[in-house]
């Protein structure tokens, strides 16, 4: 299945400005492919204003969210893999979703295996018993 990550980002984009609220995202800012302003980033991290008040040419799909923003008045355009994301909320409740942080695909960072671990089985454990959700207030 694909990730559901881009999914709930602009689901929970949506819900945030449709209730008059500012969006705002945590993003990576170390993650490959990221292009944020890196003056503006701290401990690795950015927080990114993307109300439709603030930024111009908003474009979300299913890889990336790009648009043009501001910062300290110099224009800037930002690119944001989905994977790079780590949250979105919005500023006046805080109310959104946190993700977990993603290692990044197609060999971007190399992982090294454990080898005293055995081998993965072939197949993933199959889910036993029921289902769970949170809920979201």
């Amino acid at each position: 299945m694909n990730s559901s990550r881009p999914y709930l980002v602009r689901a929970l984009y949506e819900w945030i400005v449709d209730n008059d609220c500012t969006p705002h995202m945590l993003v990576n800012a170390e993650y490959p492919s990221v292009q944020v302003p890196q003056g503006f980033a701290n401990d690795g991290q950015i927080v990114l204003n993307v109300s439709p008040a603030a930024v111009r040419h908003l474009h979300m799909d299913n890889d990336a969210v790009s648009f043009e923003g501001r910062f300290g008045g110099v224009p800037h355009t930002l690119y944001v893999p989905i994977a790079s994301i780590l949250g979105i909320y919005a500023r006046e409740n805080g109310q959104g979703m946190v993700f977990e942080l993603e290692v990044p695909l197609d060999g971007e960072e190399e992982f090294e295996a454990d080898d005293d671990l055995p081998p993965p089985d072939d197949e993933p454990p199959r889910p036993s018993g029921r289902p769970s959700l949170k809920v979201v207030k």
